[in-house]
């Protein structure tokens, strides 16, 4: 299980910079959640959602992305198949 923290949120944007991918903080006219940009390999975070709604997104973004696992150490896989075997609910907007 994933823990809702910082650190993760840390260690989550480094596979995915690893990853080819760029993981950025930004205001904008959406609620919550990120937009994974296919074609330029974006991930775009609501900036002033809490550490922990972030974390969750980037783990279901990782989950639904294809990434390649050559690319990283032994570190990053055991982040990444430990990503894979987390499920994440998210509560509903009021």
């Amino acid at each position: 299980m994933i823990k809702l923290t910082q650190h993760s949120l840390d260690k989550i944007e480094e596979l995915l910079t690893v990853a080819g991918y760029k993981v950025r903080n930004e205001k904008g006219n959406f609620k919550s959640g990120s937009c994974v940009i296919e074609s330029s390999k974006m991930i775009v975070l609501n900036k002033f959602a809490p550490v922990e709604a972030k974390v969750g997104y980037l783990v279901e973004a990782v989950q639904n992305l294809e990434l390649d696992e050559s690319l990283f150490d032994e570190k990053n896989l055991k982040l990444l198949q430990e990503i894979r075997q987390t499920e994440i609910k998210f509560s509903a907007e009021a």
